[in-house]
Formats: structure tokens, C-alpha cells, sequence
């Protein structure tokens, strides 16, 4: 079966080869038969965003918009590098959710107070929290995120395990995941018994500590006290460690190839977002269903969530012309199912949520009926946004690497103490 690479991966590659030209072209600021040009920064690939831009374009006649891919593992230094030299050739960037409190901090957001009212009314109350800070909306949310586990129902046919089923009230523990996936591997010949797709990255391994009571790993007051060291983080990174020391799952393949080895047939269990639904959808001699991500047998169910937000920079000279696109494609439904049109992502827009929702029902097949309700339990129920920290740039910067060790061997509880101390340090800049 051919392999299939992830979405973030095929962002960067198609992105790598483009951002260099578009950036340049974005040098000619002059409007174009008369339209003013509103500039667009972000890491989704041009395609993305073409239907919501052609849509704006056609309720806005003397507006265009240019957009300027980033490949995603860039975004946050191009931003942090253009925001801070005061770069007016942005107008509206999109920002990674968790990184509000940070970017509000640096002076690199706008107050959006104008449009408080209508995000109220329009977007979820988490996905209006996620994008506010201090009291003030900072940016408009676009994007909400889940995750599901993913099943190869070949493999699990031939090792003689039943399927997990869509009801969130029999959800999976990790410990039966694990057992049913260590059958496949002796009765089916998989190669591992998981995937994850988010390896290393603290939006996937968030959800295994909060389940075991760790929480997520920041507290105090101003939220700069790292809490990585306590009993249900260590126990969470010594499942995960052991996950790879005892060949359950692949060392030395990035998260980015996790998909492709999952649609080879290497392993019967993959934990991954809904941008994967359309891509597996595609793929006609694999057999595949859904469920809800799995919790531990003494822990609690959580999932992980949060997205995209969009931001409006404030050294802009477009900012009137900015927010008008940007409450286009957050505060109407148009606009909103139009962000999703060419992706399989979940709105923030209440309306376009429920016609998102409805459409998923209705075009369900046997591999993806469940979806929509296992969605709206997910986000209803166990999800767990990021911590919201000035310094959670630099959290997920620790604790990605020491993840990456662990998977790798690294000892759970020195490397965590390391990780810990290491934040201890950095934070100190910040208070």
C-alpha cells in the first residue's frame, strides 16, 4: 500500500519550495486595480486558504488578499523576527492558540475590544477564552482541534480482536490498546502495537499525564512554576518511555512519517487529528474505523485541543481592512465553513461547527460513522486546552526535547528533574 505522509509534513515540503518566492512578491505594497491589499501570513499551504480568500474577495470588491505560507516548524521564528523589527508588511497572521498570553506580552497582538460582542455571540466560550488574554480579546479563533484513535480493522480481523466501538461510554484504556496491539503483532504481523502521531510534541503527550492526575505541568499564581516532577507525570513518561524501549512503537521515525507506516499496515492503532479522515478516506483497499482516543484504566479521559487563532499586527497600516477578513472567515458562518472547505479541520464559528458536524453525519461511511459525536463529546467533555503561560514557548521547547529523550532512553525521573530545572532558569527572564 502506497505510504502516506502526514499533513504537517506535506506543509513543509510544499511550503519550503514556495515561501521564498511569495515572500518576495509581497514586497510591491501598491493596491492592484484599485483594491487594497491585505497581507496574510501563515503555515498552511495556499490551497488552504484559497476558498476562504476568494470568498472575502467576492463580499469585499476593494479588498484582496495576499497570504505568504510559512513552512509550520518556521512560523514562530519568522513571526518573532518580523513582529519584532516593527514589520509593516503584515496586516493578519495566524497564531498558534496557546502562545496568545506570549505573543500579547511582546506588544505583537492587537486589542480587539471593537469586536468582543460579536465573538461572544459567534465562536465557542473556549475557543473566545483561548484567544483572549488578560481580560481582552487578543485574536479570532478560526480552528478547534481533537484527536481520535484510528484502527486497522484488517489486522485486528486477522489477530482475532474485536474492534473498538465509537461510544465514548467504552472508550478504551491504554493497557487494553497495548494488549490488543501486542496480538496483532504476534498474530498479524504488525511491527508495533501504537502510533502517535504528535511523538514528542506536549500537544499529544499532554492528554497521558492530565489523565493520570499530573496536570499540565505549569501552576503558580503567574503561571511560570514548572510541575513536570510529580507522581502522574512521571508515571505518564514511564508508559511512554516503555512504549518505545519495548518495541510497541518506532524509534527513530518522526511524527511526521507516523501516518504513512499506520496506512502501510505496520501497526493496528494510530492516535492522530481529523485532518487525517480525508487522506485515509482516499486510500480504497484500506480498511480503517474510528474511535475515541484512549484513557488509562485508573486514570480519566482527556483529549487535546486549541488550534488556530487569527491576529492582527499592530504596526500595521491596514488594521481596519485586516480585521474585516479576519471577522469574515471567525464571525460569519460563510466565512467559517469556507476555512474548512479544502481541509478537514473543526471550525470555532458555533454555526459552522454544527453544519460541520451535520455534514460529517451525513457523509459518514463505515470507517468514519461515529465521528461527528465522538467530536462533540470530545470537545464537550474531555478536553484540555494548553496551559496559558507567558512562557509557554519556551515549555514546549524543554519538554519536546525532553520527551525526545526519553523515547530514546533517557532515564524518566533525572530527565524530567533536568527539564524542570531548566525552566526554573528560563522563567526567571520572565518575571
Amino acid at each position: 500500500m502506497t505510504g502516506l505522509l502526514s499533513r504537517r509534513r506535506l506543509l513543509g515540503t510544499a511550503l519550503a519550495a514556495a515561501s521564498g518566492a511569495v515572500l518576495a512578491g509581497c514586497a510591491d505594497d501598491r493596491p492592484a486595480g484599485g483594491r487594497t491589499a491585505v497581507r496574510f501570513l501563515g503555515p498552511e499551504t495556499a490551497d488552504t486558504f484559497r476558498p476562504v480568500i476568494q470568498g472575502f474577495e467576492r463580499a469585499h470588491p476593494d479588498l484582496r488578499v495576499e497570504y505568504t505560507p510559512v513552512p509550520p516548524a518556521q512560523l514562530n521564528d519568522v513571526l518573532q523576527l518580523r513582529l519584532s523589527a516593527k514589520d509593516t508588511a503584515i496586516d493578519v497572521y495566524c497564531v498558534d492558540q496557546p502562545r496568545v498570553p506570549a505573543l500579547t506580552a511582546r506588544g505583537f497582538l492587537t486589542d480587539l475590544r471593537a469586536v468582543d460582542g460579536r465573538a461572544r455571540a459567534a465562536v465557542t466560550p473556549e475557543q473566545y477564552e483561548i484567544s483572549s488574554w488578560d481580560g481582552v480579546l487578543r485574536c479570532l479563533p478560526v480552528w478547534t482541534s481533537t484527536q481520535y484513535l484510528f484502527y486497522n480493522a484488517d489486522l485486528l480481523k486477522k489477530s482475532g480482536a474485536a474492534a473498538p466501538g465509537a461510544d465514548p461510554a467504552d472508550r478504551w484504556s491504554w493497557e487494553r490498546i497495548l494488549e490488543t496491539g501486542r496480538r496483532a503483532m504476534d498474530r498479524s504481523g504488525a511491527d508495533y502495537a501504537l502510533l502517535i502521531e504528535q511523538t514528542d510534541a506536549y500537544y499529544g503527550i499532554q492528554p497521558l499525564a492530565e489523565s493520570l492526575g499530573g496536570g499540565p505541568g505549569i501552576t503558580g499564581d503567574d503561571m511560570l512554576t514548572p510541575a513536570v516532577t510529580n507522581r502522574g507525570w512521571t508515571e505518564a513518561m514511564t508508559w511512554y518511555g516503555k512504549l518505545f524501549a519495548d518495541g510497541l512503537s518506532p524509534r527513530g521515525v518522526s511524527s511526521f512519517e507516523m501516518a504513512s507506516l499506520f496506512t502501510a499496515g505496520r501497526a493496528p492503532f494510530f492516535v492522530g487529528g481529523p485532518w487525517n479522515l480525508g487522506a485515509f478516506a482516499s486510500l480504497k483497499d484500506f480498511a480503517w474505523g474510528t474511535a475515541p482516543q484512549p484513557r488509562f484504566e485508573r486514570g480519566r479521559a482527556v483529549t487535546p485541543t486549541d488550534s488556530w487563532s487569527w491576529g492582527v499586527n499592530p504596526h500595521s497600516g491596514r488594521a481596519d481592512a485586516a480585521l474585516r477578513f479576519m471577522e469574515y472567515a471567525s464571525l460569519t458562518t460563510e466565512g467559517s465553513l469556507a476555512t474548512v472547505a479544502a481541509s478537514p479541520l473543526i471550525p470555532s464559528h458555533r454555526g459552522a461547527f454544527d453544519r460541520y458536524a451535520a455534514d460529517l453525519d451525513r457523509t459518514a461511511t463505515r470507517s468514519t460513522e461515529g465521528v461527528a459525536a465522538i467530536m462533540r463529546h470530545e470537545l464537550a467533555e474531555t478536553a484540555v486546552s494548553r496551559p496559558r503561560s507567558i512562557g509557554y514557548t519556551q515549555f514546549e521547547t524543554v519538554m519536546g526535547s525532553a520527551f525526545s529523550d526519553i523515547r530514546n532512553g533517557s532515564p524518566v525521573r533525572p530527565r524530567l528533574a533536568k527539564a524542570s530545572a531548566e525552566l526554573v532558569r528560563t522563567w526567571e527572564r520572565l518575571r
